[in-house]
């Protein structure tokens, strides 16, 4: 059985109150011992999710921090994110793990900032026809685990578009995300990895429905 090791937690616990380069240094071989057992859990989740769909890479992110642009000058990450991306063109969308201590630990899927194209292409689609992805987004086994959508929205109907449209509250929306916590407890357990496969696998039907929108034009004909 493939698990975080709890030692994550207090490692970044540790640098949370250490944030400089002289302590990460001096502890670099600490972290990279749990990086590579962290890998591992990163690298078996998308084996088991190759199961139930196809991804063709799946990234860990670097522990350094941008801090060129950034008011936050503290040089490292206290958390571990890591992608799963779907083969494209066919497959749109992709998934996402954070690890982070005191229950900040979360996955997440959808669509984070589309670009202006398909933003376009997904609101059209919700202007001719809004019931396939309400009847996708009300499913009991997918409204259990993902909720409602999170992410930005306008604050009125874009351009081109009727504010009186039925389907005007998915219209405005600017991202297409869907996100579920976790707490510390709930990471550590011995069937996360296992949990967060079933939870990416109930997202199918949602992602399946976007990447059919995003691969076809308004008339069902295939761009790819």
């Amino acid at each position: 059985m493939i698990t975080i090791p709890k030692q994550v937690f207090t490692f970044f616990n540790k640098l949370q109150k250490n944030n400089n380069r002289v302590w990460f240094n001096s502890h670099k071989a600490e972290f990279k011992a749990l990086e590579k057992q962290v890998k591992d859990c990163y690298n078996y989740l998308g084996q088991l999710m190759n199961n139930h769909d196809q991804i063709d890479k799946v990234k860990i992110f670097r522990i350094y921090r941008d801090v060129r642009f950034s008011k936050n000058k503290q040089p490292y990450k206290t958390h571990f994110g890591g992608s799963f991306n779907r083969k494209k063109p066919e497959l749109r969308g992709g998934y996402y793990l954070h690890i982070q201590p005191n229950n900040e630990s979360f996955i997440a899927t959808g669509f984070w900032e589309p670009n202006k194209e398909d933003l376009i292409r997904i609101r059209k689609e919700f202007e001719m026809d809004d019931e396939e992805i309400r009847d996708i987004l009300k499913q009991k086994a997918f409204k259990s685990i993902w909720g409602e959508f999170t992410g930005d929205s306008l604050k009125t109907a874009p351009r081109g578009f009727d504010k009186t449209h039925k389907a005007i509250d998915l219209i405005r929306r600017k991202q297409f995300v869907f996100i579920k916590k976790y707490t510390d407890k709930d990471v550590l357990s011995s069937d996360f990895i296992e949990n967060i496969n079933t939870a990416f696998n109930t997202a199918r039907p949602y992602l399946d429905y976007m990447s059919d929108v995003l691969t076809t034009n308004l008339n069902g004909e295939s761009l790819i």
